[in-house]
C-alpha cells in the first residue's frame, strides 16, 4: 500500500517549506507521470524567535499532518485528492486557505489582507464550498457580500474581492475548475474617498479610551503621532527604535511600500506607547494583527466619533494636524516618507478647504 510522510525542506530567508511524499511513487492524475512529491505550499520559520512565529509553526505543522493523514485516507479508498478537473466535492476553501499561506513570504499587510478575505469567504459561505459551489452567480454573491459590510469601505471591498478574483484564476489554472466564473465579473470600481482624520479633541478622547485590541490601539495612537503605515508599525523592531543625546529618540528603518531608509524623529509620548524595551530582533506590537482593523469602529464609536475611521485616517491625522500647527509641506512631506512633495499637497488642500469654511462661518447678515 502507498504510504504518505510529511517532509521539510530549507528555504531561503530561514524557512522550511512542506510537502507530501509518497513511497512507492504514484502516477499524477493529471499529467499521467509518476511523482514522489506533492508541495502543501505551507511554510515554517527554521528557528523561530518569538511566541508568534512558534505558534505559526504549530498551526502549520498541524494542518499539514492533517493533509497528510487525508491523503493517506484518500489512497486507501483508492480515491487520490489532486482532485482533476470535475471534482466538484473537493473543499475550496482548504484550497483558499492554501493560497493564503502561500502569500507569508509576501509582505506582512498583504498577508494579512489575504487572510481577511478568507475570513469574510468563511462567513459568506457559512464554512462550507466545495469547488461545485464556486459559480459566477457565488463570485457575484460575494461580491455583494463584501459591499454589504459595514466594516469595510468600498474600496476595501474592491481590494478583497480582487484576492478573491486571483484565488478563483488560479484555481482555474490548476485545472480545479472546469473555467474561471470569476472572469466575467466585473471588479468593485474604486471610489475618490475624502481623506479622513481625527481631530485635536477627539484625538485625546480617543487616547482615553479602552479597547480590546490594546496593541492595535497603541499602534492607531502611535501612527497619529509619527505618521507611519500599518505596514511599517507592524514589522517595527526594537532595533530600529534608537536614541542618541543629539538627536533624541528616533526611528531608523525601512518603509515597507517604498523600500526608502528613513529617520523619523519621535516624541517621548510616542516612545511611551511602544512599551517595555525588549531584545534588538523582536517585533515591538507582538499582537498586531490586519485583521483587528475592522474592529475599529468599535473603538471609535465608543469614543463618541461616528464617522468612518480606519487604521490609515491616524496617518492622515498626523499629517493633518502638523500642517494646522503651522509645519511647513516641505517638512510634513519628509515626515511621512514622500518622496515627491505633490503627494502631500492632498493634505494642504484639506486644510486650505477647513480654512474656506471657518471664513464663511462668520457673516454680517
Amino acid at each position: 500500500m502507498i504510504k504518505v510522510f510529511l517532509r521539510e525542506k530549507k528555504l531561503k530567508h530561514g524557512k522550511r517549506g512542506l510537502y507530501l511524499d509518497f513511497y512507492p511513487a504514484i502516477l499524477h492524475p493529471e499529467t499521467g507521470k509518476q511523482t514522489r512529491r506533492e508541495h502543501l505550499r505551507l511554510y515554517t520559520f527554521e528557528r523561530p524567535k518569538i511566541e508568534a512565529e512558534k505558534e505559526h509553526n504549530k498551526e502549520t505543522r498541524l494542518l499539514a499532518e492533517n493533509i497528510r493523514a487525508k491523503r493517506q485516507l484518500e489512497f486507501q479508498a483508492g480515491i487520490y485528492g489532486f482532485a482533476p478537473v470535475g471534482d466538484k466535492q473537493r473543499d475550496f476553501l482548504a484550497y483558499f486557505e492554501e493560497v493564503v499561506e502561500g502569500k507569508k513570504s509576501q509582505s506582512k499587510s498583504n498577508f494579512e489582507n489575504w487572510r481577511s478575505v478568507k475570513q469574510y469567504l468563511v462567513k459568506f459561505a457559512k464554512g462550507h464550498c466545495t469547488f461545485g459551489d464556486v459559480t459566477e452567480k457565488f463570485c457575484k454573491d460575494f461580491k455583494e457580500f463584501l459591499l454589504n459590510q459595514e466594516s469595510i469601505s468600498t474600496n476595501t471591498a474592491s481590494v478583497y474581492f480582487d484576492k478573491f478574483k486571483v484565488a478563483v484564476r488560479l484555481a482555474a489554472d490548476d485545472k480545479l475548475l472546469a473555467e474561471n466564473p470569476a472572469r466575467r465579473v466585473r471588479s468593485i470600481k474604486v471610489e475618490d474617498t475624502q481623506r479622513e482624520f481625527l481631530t485635536l479633541d477627539e484625538l485625546h478622547t480617543l487616547a482615553a479610551t479602552p479597547f480590546e485590541y490594546e496593541d492595535m490601539r497603541r499602534a492607531a495612537l502611535f501612527a497619529a503621532l509619527t505618521g507611519l503605515r500599518f505596514s511599517d508599525i507592524q514589522k517595527l523592531t526594537w532595533k530600529e527604535v534608537q536614541f542618541s543625546e543629539q538627536n533624541g529618540s528616533y526611528l531608523r528603518f525601512t518603509q515597507q511600500k517604498t523600500k526608502g531608509t528613513e529617520t523619523l524623529p519621535i516624541s517621548e509620548e510616542a516612545l511611551g506607547l511602544l512599551g517595555e524595551r525588549k531584545d534588538d530582533s523582536e517585533i515591538v506590537f507582538t499582537n498586531l494583527a490586519y485583521w483587528q482593523a475592522s474592529y475599529l469602529p468599535i473603538w471609535t464609536n465608543k469614543a463618541g466619533i461616528n464617522r468612518k475611521i480606519t487604521f490609515h485616517c491616524f496617518r492622515h491625522t498626523y499629517a493633518t494636524l502638523q500642517l494646522t500647527f503651522g509645519t511647513d509641506i516641505y517638512t510634513v512631506s519628509k515626515l511621512l516618507g514622500h518622496k515627491n512633495v505633490q503627494t502631500t499637497q492632498i493634505y494642504a488642500r484639506v486644510i486650505d478647504q477647513r480654512k474656506q469654511e471657518a471664513a464663511n462661518r462668520i457673516s454680517l447678515k
